[in-house]
């Protein structure tokens, strides 16, 4: 099983910029973020091998939240071989979140 990964400056495009990835734009102190976290990290475990999770906190990392207009959190983006292809704000349950999953072939 894959850790989800860390993302700040120095790793952010490497990481986005081949396969598919699932990145969740957090902050520590944000409850909905607190709420999306457990789901995020279930999905991590059933796309193991399919997909690539990462966590990206928005307090440390300003600059890529606004460069990819993260206006609220929780945001997760979708990419597919450095494309951003998908974008929720906001909590979405399980099985919101494995159709957009799915939906990435």
């Amino acid at each position: 099983m894959s850790d989800i990964m860390i993302l700040n400056q120095e790793n952010y495009e490497t990481a986005t910029g081949s396969g598919t990835v699932a990145v969740d734009f957090y902050a520590d102190w944000c409850g909905p973020c607190k709420m999306m976290a457990p789901i995020f990290d279930e999905a991590k475990d059933a796309y193991d091998g399919k997909v690539r999770f990462a966590k990206i906190n928005v307090d440390d990392n300003k600059e890529i939240a606004a460069a990819n207009k993260v206006m609220g959190i929780p945001t997760l983006l979708f990419f597919k071989d450095g494309q951003l292809v998908e974008r929720v704000t906001g909590v979405i349950d399980k099985t919101t979140l494995y159709a957009k999953l799915d939906a990435l072939g």
